[in-house]
């Protein structure tokens, strides 16, 4: 079967499934609010590198999207029980839409690139995305509801750093032995061979 059709087969729909339920329980971490900033430090952003990373960008964007339908829909599937419409119009709503581009970002790098033959790949593209991604989608959306500039919303992210660099690092691990245990769960993966220098 061309691994395309695969990507949305039974199995498919299954994974997608597990991992909208994965990044739910994240959410039974308690949220860590710290004084001045008007968005939690939660660790469900780790779910949604990992579902791109082991899913690959569809699945993996599939599966947040869903995740985020069912919060709207008031199911209380934030870190601290958030769920509602609310949520999408207060000063998370940047990072709360940069999610599904976040797993499709790291899910189409980690296809493209071969991630899970390589750690160090693996953890930069979580960077790439779970970060960089991340904090331009969540910084527009600071701007955008507290009023203040764009400056000041980008640097205020910056206290999420070190947190999201040990989760961008924990899901790369995760991701990679999750891959060794189970190849072939990303769809899309080049089929030409990979090059034997490749790190």
């Amino acid at each position: 079967m061309n691994p395309r059709q695969r990507v949305f087969s039974a199995a498919g729909i299954a994974m997608t499934a597990t991992f909208v339920g994965v990044i739910a329980a994240m959410g039974l971490v308690p949220a860590v609010a710290l004084p001045g900033l008007n968005v939690p430090i939660t660790i469900q952003s780790m779910g949604v590198m990992l579902a791109g990373s082991i899913l690959g960008r569809w699945r993996g964007a599939a599966a947040v999207t869903i995740f985020l339908l069912l919060v709207a829909l008031g199911l209380p599937l934030l870190s601290g029980g958030r769920g509602g419409l609310a949520v999408f119009f207060g000063p998370s709503v940047g990072f709360l839409f940069g999610f599904p581009v976040v797993a499709f970002v790291i899910g189409w790098l980690s296809e493209r690139l071969s991630t899970p033959r390589s750690l160090s790949r693996c953890i930069a593209v979580n960077v790439l995305g779970g970060i960089v991604v991340l904090y331009a989608f969540g910084a527009v959306g600071v701007a955008l509801v507290t009023k203040v500039s764009l400056g000041v919303a980008v640097v205020a992210n910056w206290v999420f750093l070190p947190g999201d660099l040990v989760k961008a690092v924990a899901a790369a691990v995760i991701a990679r032995s999750v891959h060794q245990a189970l190849p072939g769960l990303l769809p899309d993966w080049p089929e030409r061979e990979p090059s034997p220098i490749a790190a």
